[in-house]
């Protein structure tokens, strides 16, 4: 009795080890992915095959499918990545979580020639708990911090296998022990135990790391192990399906359909593998698995599961919309998710996606307002009305969403973006406002029956023109991460400075000659002023695009320089001077 309480204690223990090393292995290559990974996922698939290959290789780099499945859900509900092209991404995450358990059947290797010897963890895993902690302790850079957790949490993780395999070896001789998982063998019954497991530990691969630990007391045979890797791959749809509660009707259906691709695979495969036992006998049935069996039943399991159901993914879809029927749950803007902020340098990526979509509304809002200056259409104004509406939401929705990102484990990269971004939505926000008063400007002009001088009109065209350039070239700027293009706009936001004064000139002197009335001017006046702030935040927002491709940047060093002491600028503004002359 007293040693079944110590074994059970040493299998708890281990168990903790297991789960925090794969934690602190899965966070740090997470962050090691860096970039890396936010482009991966920002690559938007067009079929079901490049999806695949892309839930493969993010699950690959992170070692959990159940995270993968999240950042979908996340992404899904944000409005960026359609619910199709989630559902390759979500087949993709579930083969490629099958490595770990190859990792963890090393633990399995018997033999004594040098090569097997080698293989085993014992013989390289201290070597790299060993490099883990050196560079830990005397390295500055991140990445190698980054990496060095990488080795500790491997390190921990093998030593919490290695704890759990001793904790059940006394377990071998008992008849008891075997003969519950003699009860396994009943597939129902081998399913649920597999599906409640890691339904309460919400990682299939931790869960297939018990049961590849249990096997080496040899009570586990493969025709109990087999419904339980399959019901183990139901389980693991529990975190997804939890992360989905709250979020937009096609969030929920990409959840559902993680939860339909296994439950569908299982209630298919299964069967018709005990069909075919029946007529063959396959004869390993009774024989006792190893960590290596578990590791081929479960890739197995998930080769076949997408084979079968990968032509069928218009099935599965058309199956998520009948158990998830529409609602008014959506997400109409694109807001990223607060499941996102499992994996820091994804939200970090969404956020940027969100904020582009931000900058693309706000310049259509000027363009259409500028177009509201020589034709007037009320439903244009209420376009623009109900858009700076949107990017109002957009700006508190985004200014909260960051400022929670900012307190994140960041690297410094995404910390710095992080903050960059905090101050472009306010240059965002600020332009859509000046779209807005320009349109109340027009719909002034309308409503009194005003019109500017044909000469006004001229003059307003080229000021428009330049305004337009230098905000369209910020926000491509900002989409691109073009510091060229960036480089461009101050020159132009200068020439916009000289534009407004000299049009303002030209207004006092047709005032003099009795060529323009008073009313006009004020109107002529918050014109020109929102002409100008909006050239203003385009600068800011170039400025931006090159504080995040430069570390260490003084952007008032900066802007000193290129209006003072700048050849090319100099050239620049003279030749957009030209360009927009009056």
């Amino acid at each position: 009795m007293e040693g079944l309480l110590f074994g059970t204690l040493e299998l708890i223990g281990g168990l903790a080890m297991f789960l925090y090393g794969m934690n602190l292995m899965g966070n740090a290559l997470e962050k090691s992915a860096g970039n890396r990974l936010k482009s991966i996922l920002a690559t938007l698939t067009k079929n079901t095959f490049s999806g695949f290959m892309l839930g493969l290789i993010v699950t690959l780099v992170i070692q959990s499918s159940s995270a993968t499945t999240v950042m979908v859900v996340g992404f899904v509900n944000s409005g960026l990545m359609t619910l199709h092209q989630s559902i390759g991404v979500i087949m993709g995450a579930n083969v490629g979580t099958a490595v770990t358990a190859w990792i963890l059947s090393l633990t399995g290797i018997q033999g004594e020639s040098l090569v097997l010897r080698l293989m085993k963890p014992d013989s390289f895993v201290p070597v790299l708990a060993f490099i883990g902690i050196i560079l830990l302790m005397f390295s500055k850079r991140q990445k190698m911090r980054d990496v060095s957790h990488i080795f500790l949490g491997f390190a921990v993780l093998m030593y919490g296998m290695d704890f759990m395999s001793s904790a059940v070896k006394p377990l071998a001789e008992n008849e008891g022990f075997r003969s519950v998982f003699l009860m396994f063998s009943n597939p129902i019954l081998g399913i649920l135990v597999g599906t409640v497991l890691t339904a309460i530990i919400q990682s299939s691969s931790a869960s297939v790391g018990i049961l590849q630990a249990l096997s080496l007391t040899g009570a586990v045979t493969y025709g109990s192990a087999i419904p339980i890797v399959m019901g183990q791959n139901i389980g693991t749809c529990v975190t997804a399906m939890i992360s989905s509660a709250g979020t937009s009707k096609n969030a929920r259906r990409a959840a559902c359909i993680h939860l339909l691709f296994n439950v569908v695979a299982v209630a298919i495969i299964l069967p018709a593998f005990y069909l075919v036992d029946y007529f063959v006998d396959f004869g390993f049935m009774e024989q006792a698995t190893n960590p290596l069996g578990i590791a081929v039943i479960h890739t197995v399991f998930k080769i076949f599961a997408v084979a079968l159901l990968m032509p069928a993914t218009s099935l599965l879809e058309k199956l998520s919309h009948r158990i998830v029927r529409d609602g008014k749950n959506d997400n109409r803007l694109n807001i990223p998710d607060d499941r996102l902020f499992t994996t820091p340098t994804v939200a970090v990526g969404a956020c940027n996606s969100s904020v582009k979509t931000m900058g693309a509304l706000s310049a259509d809002l000027v363009m259409r307002s500028f177009k509201l200056i020589e034709s007037f259409d009320e439903k244009e104004v209420e376009i623009i009305t109900q858009g700076e509406d949107d990017v109002d939401k957009y700006e508190d929705a985004l200014g909260s969403y960051l400022v929670k990102l900012s307190g994140l484990d960041l690297t410094p990269e995404d910390a710095a973006e992080t903050s960059t971004m905090l101050h472009v939505i306010g240059d965002f926000e600020r332009i859509s406002d000046h779209a807005k008063n320009i349109a109340d400007s027009c719909l002034e002009l309308y409503e009194k029956k005003l019109a500017f001088s044909e000469q006004a009109m001229k003059e307003i065209g080229v000021l428009k023109s330049a305004v337009g350039e230098a905000m369209e070239m910020a926000v491509k700027a900002y989409e691109t991460g073009d510091i060229t293009t960036a480089s461009l706009v101050e020159p132009i936001e200068q020439v916009v400075d000289k534009l407004k004064d000299s049009i303002r000139s030209r207004h006092i002197d047709r005032l003099k000659a009795g060529e323009c009335t008073i009313e006009l001017g004020f109107v002529l006046t918050d014109l020109l002023t929102n002409f100008e702030r909006i050239a203003d935040h385009s600068s800011n927002i170039a400025v931006s695009v090159i504080d995040i491709k430069n570390k260490n940047f003084d952007s008032h060093a900066y802007l000193n320089e290129v209006k003072h002491s700048s050849n090319e600028f100099n050239s620049l503004y003279s030749a957009y001077e030209a360009k927009y002359s009056i």
